[in-house]
């Protein structure tokens, strides 16, 4: 779908707004049954391709004993194709630069975009896509982000950087493709974020959550009501958050419009193929794009019921340069396919992505993820945007304190520290289900978030 042919009205019911409640009404609104048989369709398709033109993989499924023929159902697809990880891609274009062996050759003229992400080591892991796919994953984000409510009358003001990391690339390819006005500041100085969503009257601003609550405490400091401002809707992706329901109350309230996450990994670039819908029912996955699976975490083979946690593991159904197939990016959280008032039948991450499980912390046995902990935080309305999670070991044990930020109403007003950290504490027992102590800091201690969050200090001996 190009710009130009974009939804008309016809005799599709409309928004507020006086558009047409979807982008592509008949993909969105799919019977999932008839959805299952073209994903269905797209595995056996891009298994077949994998297999016959990309060497990585044909290696990686005789090593494992798979061949694609395997694969008559979707449950086939799950228990059989071996995962594939980050760290086996970051290896395989060290033997094979510059993309590695899972990508066609290219000839001249057919890479659209190359960008890239940091390994482990600081390699960068570079990402070639072909024009066809960027012209898809154009249309993907369109679709994703019509369904966040972003429309051709919407001035999009963006705060991801814009370099190497494809960051707010998604962003703009779909505002683009909508129609919308697209101002693509990226990471800049605070203050002036604000001041230009003031001076442009922009209607739609996308950044990390974290960046999006730390405006909200410089506009506070400024004087600035951001409530008021021009500002509808908040786009937010890079990390999870996005779709907590404390955080994105905050957001939501701070900035007096409608929150939607959005987003997924590098490697599974069009990432917007996960986005809160503005009935706030959690992320719709577009599965018939990247197809999303939640299985079990110790057995990325063993599918799990629907609605209990586990890991993710996603898989491109249409890209041909550089496709994930079974792709394992180390994440948690749960599905949802009970029917959405938005009217998408597209399965949901009710809180979107909760963490990475090699970022689960381990106290006193219990399990403990940096984003329940904000859970709790945010339910504290005299705590700022900042806290850190300070990682020890007593004895044999892990131990962990929370050190939270005060905002600063609540610094010159306070009169009972101990009463807070009571409430505090209550609060994350209630989220984490163990006690964890908190220290108060005051507003400005800890660095300030202008791109992703990094909560966890780990303090622990290392072997």
């Amino acid at each position: 779908m190009t710009t130009e042919a974009r939804p008309q009205a016809g005799g599709e019911a409309l928004d507020d707004r006086g558009f047409p409640r979807f982008w592509d009404a008949e993909r969105e609104t799919r019977d999932p049954v008839e959805r299952d048989r073209i994903v269905l369709e797209r595995m056996q398709h891009q298994l077949h391709y994998a297999y016959s033109e990309l060497p990585f993989y044909r290696r990686h499924y005789d090593a494992h004993g798979f061949h694609p023929d395997q694969v008559r159902s979707v449950e086939d697809f799950t228990t059989k194709v071996p995962v594939i990880t980050k760290k086996m891609l970051i290896a395989d274009q060290r033997e094979h630069p510059p993309f590695g062996s899972y990508t066609p050759p290219f000839a001249p003229g057919q890479i659209a975009r190359i960008h890239g992400s940091s390994g482990t080591s600081g390699t960068p892991t570079m990402y070639a896509v072909s024009k066809g796919d960027w012209q898809r994953a154009a249309d993907v984000h369109a679709m994703a982000q019509w369904c966040a409510g972003i429309r051709p009358d919407d001035l999009v003001q963006v705060g991801f950087p814009f370099g190497l990391f494809f960051g707010g690339w998604g962003v703009v390819q779909g505002a683009e493709r909508i129609g919308a006005t697209v101002f693509p500041l990226g990471v800049t100085d605070s203050e002036r974020h604000l001041e230009l969503i003031t001076t442009l009257g922009s209607t739609v601003f996308s950044a990390t959550p974290s960046y999006c609550i730390h405006l909200l405490s410089v506009a506070e400091r400024l004087g600035l009501d951001l409530a008021a401002s021009s500002v509808r809707r908040i786009l937010v992706g890079g990390e999870p958050g996005g779709s907590l329901p404390g955080t994105r109350k905050i957001i939501e309230e701070g900035w007096g419009a409608i929150a939607s996450d959005a987003g997924s990994t590098s490697e599974m670039y069009p990432f917007q193929t996960s986005v809160g819908c503005e009935a706030g029912t959690g992320t719709h996955l577009i599965t018939d794009e990247v197809f999303t699976e939640v299985v079990a975490a110790d057995d990325p083979g063993a599918p799990i019921p629907v609605g209990d946690r586990g890991a993710v593991v996603y898989t491109h159904l249409w890209r041909a340069s550089q496709p994930m197939i079974r792709f394992a990016p180390g994440d948690e959280t749960y599905l949802a396919t009970d029917p959405c008032p938005c009217g998408r039948t597209y399965p949901r991450l009710p809180e979107g992505i909760l963490g990475r499980l090699d970022d689960m912390l381990v106290i006193r046995g219990a399990n403990v993820f940096p984003s329940a902990v904000e859970t709790g935080l945010r339910t504290v309305p005299e705590l700022g945007p900042e806290f850190r999670i300070r990682v020890g070991k007593i004895g044999a044990l892990d131990e962990m304190t929370v050190e939270a930020e005060l905002t600063p109403r609540a610094s010159g007003e306070l009169r009972d520290r101990e009463e807070l950290v009571r409430r505090i504490e209550d609060a994350l027992r209630r989220s984490l289900q163990i006690r964890v102590p908190v220290s108060l800091l005051e507003p400005g201690t800890l660095p300030e978030t202008t791109f992703k969050a990094r909560r966890v200090v780990d303090e622990r001996p290392r072997a």
